[in-house]
């Protein structure tokens, strides 16, 4: 049996919805970059890290004892995490310190707990 929501029973397109709804969605290339941003979300390891630097900047050593990690994979994260423009760095001597790039990334955070909480 045919699922009911699969089809219409007969085509008659919204042309006024359709025309309202495109003006909204963002371009191919917005699309796509906002695909890989929320991609660099999917990793559980990464999502811990931005919560900690959303209390706090952290150096690689503190963040890998967090974490249980190496300072390796640590850094290997960062790198992505400073390559989607979600963390920046400052260096104080021979240290590296880490916070968060800006405040959209603690609300995205926020906004993604508030919804799985819901």
């Amino acid at each position: 049996m045919e699922d009911q929501f699969d089809n219409c029973e007969y085509i008659h397109i919204h042309e006024e919805e359709v025309e309202k709804v495109i003006k909204h969605i963002p371009s191919e290339d917005k699309l796509y970059n906002l695909s890989d941003l929320f991609k660099v979300f999917g990793d559980k390891t990464r999502i811990k890290i931005l919560y900690a630097l959303s209390v706090t900047e952290m150096c690689v050593c503190d963040l890998a004892q967090l974490t249980q990690m190496t300072q390796s994979a640590i850094s290997h994260q960062l790198k992505t995490l400073k390559a989607s423009k979600l963390v920046k760095y400052r260096k104080d001597g021979k240290s590296i310190f880490y916070s968060l790039a800006d405040d959209h990334v603690k609300t995205i955070l926020e906004q993604g707990k508030n919804h799985i909480e819901e």
